[in-house]
């Protein structure tokens, strides 16, 4: 789904209070956009007063040191130096992370229904990088904070408990699970139910005779981890399943070792004994697999061009799912998908913490986890097929009826 304009501007001005200035050809690069749509951007906020632009560079208006402060705070949510503001809300996501745009959409939706501002700021891609950020939206007074952590591993993880669990205001974890037990658990979260994402596309590929079922999945999010923790029991368990295998769906798609937490903590980025996990194409050969759950979907979209290079035609001689659904449909080959309820997910988070900040809520607080159901919501079906329909309904979310693929 493409950003929306107001959403990728808030993102341009996030990133201009974090550093100062940055080249239009990078923030271009960062937020996955053309250089004339960012330069079209930069020329519109510095109409609007927002910012400074040079040649080839966009500038603060305000210096970096007081980002988040006063004026910086206005122009992150749209207002102009001086105004009077309604209480704000900080949302921290990292940057150039596609999947959380819609998770946004969703939140803001219902955050300015309540008449909150909403301050986001985009945590760098570096480890902890979610911290200064959180500690800037607090300096600026934020009521609450909706966050969704990098965390490319447990390491990544377990390394924010202490100054995430000690937070003085309302705080809603987005798309993030802390593990039963870890010092996070009594946070509240709002996250999809990948487990049963996982589950509709294994029953969609079983469905259609499929017996030898790959994973190839990042695991370099939390996400991740679910869809291959999932997969691994969901696998394990059908009895029609003769043979699965788990792998990754990019060599470059695992948390670096200072991210990754004690020694058999991670989800298996390797395969047993330390070595490199083997190559999605040579263990598809290798086991004889018919069919690939794939997370997520860039990766999906490139290992469908190796499928197809290396003579595998898909749909016709293998069958594919991706995980995600933010560019699934937009490949030669568009993909069935799994769809993860993302706007859902951010709407959720925001009433939640709504609901927390209430003074009259007499609430015992009691930490609060909500999962939300994926869907299979397209088909990568031969073009004479039917089209998808919806056929059922399972907790307000669509489970499509998807023409059969050949085995």
């Amino acid at each position: 789904m493409r950003e929306p304009v107001e959403l990728r501007r808030q993102r341009i001005l996030a990133v201009l209070r974090s550093r100062g200035s940055a080249r239009v050809a990078d923030l271009a690069a960062e937020l996955e956009v053309s250089v004339v749509t960012v330069r079209r951007d930069v020329e519109d906020l510095e109409r609007a007063g927002k910012l400074r632009r040079g040649h080839g560079v966009a500038r603060s208006i305000v210096p970096v040191e007081e980002a988040g402060t006063g004026a910086a705070a206005a122009v992150a949510t749209g207002g102009r130096p001086g105004e009077d503001s309604a209480p704000a809300i900080g949302l921290v996501v990292p940057e150039r992370h596609s999947y959380l745009f819609e998770t946004l959409h969703g939140a803001r939706t219902v955050l300015e229904e309540a008449g909150m501002r909403i301050a986001l700021h985009i945590a760098p891609a570096v480890s902890g990088g979610e911290r200064p950020m959180v500690e800037r939206a607090l300096a600026s007074g934020v009521r609450g904070l909706l966050i969704a952590p990098r965390w490319r591993g447990r390491g990544a993880e377990e390394a924010d408990y202490g100054w995430l669990g000690a937070l003085d205001v309302p705080t809603v974890l987005m798309e993030r699970r802390p593990r039963p037990g870890s010092a996070l658990h009594a946070l509240d979260s709002v996250c999809s139910d990948h487990w049963y994402g996982v589950h509709l596309a294994v029953e969609h590929l079983v469905a259609l005779g499929h017996r030898r079922v790959v994973l190839a999945a990042r695991d370099d999010s939390p996400t991740a981890r679910a869809v291959r923790a999932a997969f691994t029991a969901i696998a394990a368990e059908r009895t029609e399943i003769e043979d699965w295998a788990v792998t990754l769906s990019s060599p470059t798609a695992v948390p670096e070792a200072a991210e990754r937490g004690r020694a058999g903590a991670e989800g298996g980025g390797r395969a047993p004994g330390g070595q490199e996990p083997p190559d999605v194409l040579e263990l598809v050969r290798d086991r004889g697999a018919t069919a690939a759950l794939l997370h997520g979907d860039v990766d999906a979209l490139m290992l469908v061009q190796r499928f197809q290079e290396a003579g595998i035609r898909v749909p016709e001689d293998f069958s594919v799912v991706a995980y995600d659904d933010v560019v699934a449909a937009l490949g030669s080959t568009p993909l069935t998908a799994v769809s993860p309820p993302k706007t859902e997910v951010g709407r959720a988070a925001a009433e939640l913490l709504l609901h927390r900040l209430k003074p009259s809520s007499g609430d015992a607080r009691h930490p609060y986890g909500a999962s939300s159901c994926c869907r299979i919501c397209r088909s990568a079906a031969r073009p004479h097929c039917r089209p998808v329909r919806v056929s059922e309904w399972s907790s307000g979310f669509a489970v499509a009826d998807l023409p059969s693929m050949s085995v």
